[in-house]
């Protein structure tokens, strides 16, 4: 039996922009908050002369903006004389995005700053670049800021283009990039985080120090924060000034060797090495180096990063060596999750109402807040960088780095709360912050906000590489061992029992997004002098971030020893997220009395309970408990199967492949946990069956078509079809939990396995059925979880 007529689309859309997609698209990092993208200029140019374009402006959204274009070395504004819908159309293009919807004039997202580039522009439409419409020539323009144009981008990405929806710090003209805090005492250097220390930026090819005349604990604060902090702590100044005042009391001022960017003058001499490892003496000799490159920091607390607050630049001639002060230093409180041998008592508390889903790296992901013990979205109109860095704060992070729009972080299912959030930055929670309630039709799922946030240096990617690959996200995986002796080496992890959850780990800890494909065997890839095996029987949940946090071997016991049959990954910055519609299974749930004569078909691809082989086909009935199941795909990356057309299997009874074994499990629960029955369903056609408006189907299983699931589309497998349903001829009256649960065995790789499953409440009387409570797995609050595992008459399996 088939599914209800589908309808396919090709891929004529995806064809008329291929042919310029290979220009070779890359990010930088912009001076102002803005979106930027390299662009295809009309003649070859070296890289480094390559236009670019962004979007900037507040408040916006990450598909609209005040136009900027890159030339000569500074960034400029187009002026809107003769602006039009064909200018607006070359422009979202050249960001990305497949056409304009409109554009704007006289600086209405606020006026820019420094060349108007362009003025009188006029583009056919048809142009790969702005360079290639008419215009007065560049820098030529009888305009003022207050005359900037801006575009409106429909909201819809070009296959294969750079995503470009993220709101970015603003930053000042010279700008300070980096941060560190350089320990004092030489044993703090071993242990990380680094909480405290020597605040140090980045200038020229060394470090430079911070004067602390003026500073305060709002500056800490901002320090903090950029280093992945939630909370910052007063300094023992007077231990600081202790160890300074000991160390001028040896070393006199006359003998002090200057450093020049935190090196050492190669004609120190060498007694002077065990002299100058003291604390105070390295604290003093800080003071003496004349190199402070920051002073006069003014903080109000709520900057996300210090190149927003008001400070001032060393002159390079400058004698200023901070007089009456000594280099700024810092204490930070770490957020729990990075608290290990800090030796700090007081901890931050984590919020219990706002978490981050779907990302890939610890520290990003879709902004969830609980509101009525249920999770729900918040909507990015207005969203930016304050409100993001105070739910960071409230989860154990640091300040935000982006605050991204347009569900760059996959589509939430639940409600959404929270709309227009304007935090100021000092907030506790992102509840104290002024919202607006979200209306009807006032935002979709598309619109969902999401955060990456500052989190800690722990040096996790350096204790593990891939090697053999053919690009750097994929390749075997190696550890990096310790022995007794402080002998280091590299060896491979073994690749028995190696699943998706495990490359997961791999691939979240060396910072290349999520897992595509876990692998058990790499004799297909280069091998190199590797051979030892230091790793085995790995067992992680997935959110581990690095593999050292896993369970594992304590001893390595491994049958398949050989480098070709060693652990390996291949990793992507996208992946799929697969989520029931747990509502029309409760609406669609109903029981039928089958015919065995009519299951012939369901009973070959074993759909039925063990008992239906000793029935008396092809007479007498199976009880069925049916219900539709409506699957999402809300992730950023198309769901696929595992297994390549070449091994999907023709089942002939029903007339179609399977493309995995198993594409879902379906279980009733006993109060006991115990399952009293079950039903599978193989991945007999994986298609879109809708999507949402804008977007087109991919894939459709008629004629040996591809299978799989676009994102923003669903599968619907209705409550007609064969093997859609549990075989309940043998469960007696009572109150149960029906479960079901997606990609179970987790074949296929998601950027959420915690949403895969959803659980009803079943009542059945003997006669009838009703669901009850049906919800994700993770949809609910803790207590509203354990309410409803306590579900009247579960205990006792009674019907109440």
């Amino acid at each position: 039996m088939e599914k209800s007529k589908r309808v396919h689309y090709g891929f004529a859309f995806s064809l008329l922009f291929g042919l310029w997609l290979p220009c070779c698209l890359t990010q930088t990092t912009p001076s102002s908050s803005a979106t930027t993208a390299v662009l295809p200029s009309a003649s070859p140019q070296p890289q480094s002369q390559r236009l670019k374009v962004r979007l900037a402006g507040y408040p916006r959204k990450h598909n609209e903006g005040r136009i900027e274009l890159f030339y000569k070395g500074e960034w400029g504004t187009i002026c809107d004389d003769d602006f039009s819908i064909s200018n607006a159309n070359v422009l979202c293009r050249q960001l990305g995005f497949v056409s304009a919807t409109g554009w704007t004039h006289s600086a209405k997202y606020g006026k820019g700053q420094g060349k108007i580039w362009l003025d009188n522009v006029q583009c056919y439409g048809g142009e790969k670049s702005i360079e290639a419409c008419k215009s007065r020539g560049w820098g030529n323009s009888d305009c003022t800021h207050d005359e900037d144009a801006g575009v409106v981008c429909k909201d819809e990405r070009i296959p294969g283009f750079l995503d470009s929806n993220i709101i970015d710090a603003q930053m000042m003209e010279n700008k300070v990039e980096e941060v560190r805090l350089r320990p004092v005492a030489a044993v703090s250097r071993k242990k990380l985080p680094i909480t405290e220390g020597v605040v140090e930026v980045k200038y020229k090819d060394g470090w430079a120090q911070v004067c602390d005349v003026g500073w305060t604990i709002k500056n800490t604060r901002v320090v903090c924060g950029m280093l992945g902090f939630p909370n910052e702590r007063k300094v023992n100044k007077n231990f600081y000034k202790r160890l300074k005042k000991r160390a001028a009391q040896k070393v006199p001022s006359s003998k002090v060797n200057v450093s020049v960017g935190g090196r050492q003058p190669p004609k120190a001499k060498a007694n002077s090495k065990s002299k100058q490892s003291s604390p105070g003496k390295r604290l003093y000799l800080e003071r003496q180096k004349n190199h402070f490159h920051i002073h006069s920091v003014a903080c109000t607390g709520t900057e996300i990063h210090l190149a927003a607050c008001p400070l001032e630049f060393t002159k390079p001639n400058a004698t200023f060596t901070c007089e009456g002060g000594m280099p700024a230093v810092v204490s930070c409180m770490p957020g729990p999750q990075f608290m290990h041998n800090s030796g700090i008592k007081k901890k931050h508390k984590i919020s219990s109402t706002v978490r981050l889903k779907g990302g890939a790296k610890v520290g990003e992901g879709r902004v969830e807040v609980l509101k009525d013990n249920e999770w729900g979205t918040v909507c990015d109109d207005r969203w930016n960088l304050q409100s993001a860095s105070v739910v960071c704060r409230e989860l154990g992070f640091g300040t935000a780095t982006e605050a991204l729009t347009g569900a760059r972080m996959g589509q939430g299912m639940g409600p959404i709360y929270m709309n227009e959030v304007k935090c100021l930055g000092q907030e506790k929670s992102i509840w104290n912050c002024p919202f607006k309630n979200i209306t009807s039709e006032a935002c979709k799922h598309t619109e969902d906000a999401a955060v990456r946030c500052n989190v800690p240096y722990m040096g996790y990617e350096t204790t593990i590489r891939l090697t053999g690959g053919r690009t750097r996200y994929e390749g075997r995986v190696e550890v990096l061992s310790e022995d007794a002796n402080g002998t280091q080496s590299w060896g491979l992890v073994c690749g028995e029992t190696w699943s998706t959850r495990e490359a997961t780990v791999v691939c979240r800890q060396l910072g290349l997004g999520y897992c595509n494909q876990a692998l058990q065997e790499t004799w297909y890839w280069d091998n190199n002098n590797v051979t030892e095996m230091l790793m085995s029987g790995l067992k992680c949940t997935g959110r581990e971030a690095s593999l050292s946090q896993c369970q594992r071997h304590k001893s390595v016991s491994c049958q398949k020893a050989a480098a070709k049959f060693s652990a390996g990954v291949i990793c992507s910055e996208t992946a799929s997220d697969l989520v029931l519609n747990a509502s029309l299974v409760e609406q669609t749930v109903y029981i039928e009395d089958r015919p065995l004569h009519m299951l012939y078909c369901a009973a070959e691809e074993d759909c039925l309970s063990s008992t239906a082989s000793k029935a008396n086909w092809p007479y007498g009935h199976r009880r069925l408990l049916r219900f539709s199941s409506q699957i999402h795909n809300i992730g950023r990356a198309d769901f696929k199967p595992k297994a390549g057309r070449h091994s999907w299997v023709w089942h002939a009874c029903h007339g179609h492949y399977h493309s995995m074994n198993i594409f879902t499990h379906y279980d009733l629960i006993n109060a006991n946990g115990t399952k009293v029955a079950e039903g599978h369903k193989a991945s007999f056609c994986l298609e879109d069956t809708d999507c949402h408006e804008g977007i087109s189907k991919r894939y459709e299983c008629a004629n040996f078509g591809d299978q799989g699931i676009t994102v923003g589309c669903w599968d619907l497998y209705r409550h007609d079809i064969d093997c859609q349903w549990i075989d309940i001829t043998d469960v007696k009256p009572g109150n149960y939990i029906m479960q079901v649960v997606i990609n179970p065995n987790n074949e296929v790789a998601e950027s959420d396995f915690t949403n895969n499953a959803m659980k009803c409440n079943c009542k059945y009387d003997g006669h009838r059925v009703w669901f009850h409570n049906c919800h994700i797995g993770d949809a609910l609050s803790e207590e509203a979880e354990r309410r409803f595992e306590k579900y009247p008459g579960q205990l006792n399996n009674k019907i109440s």
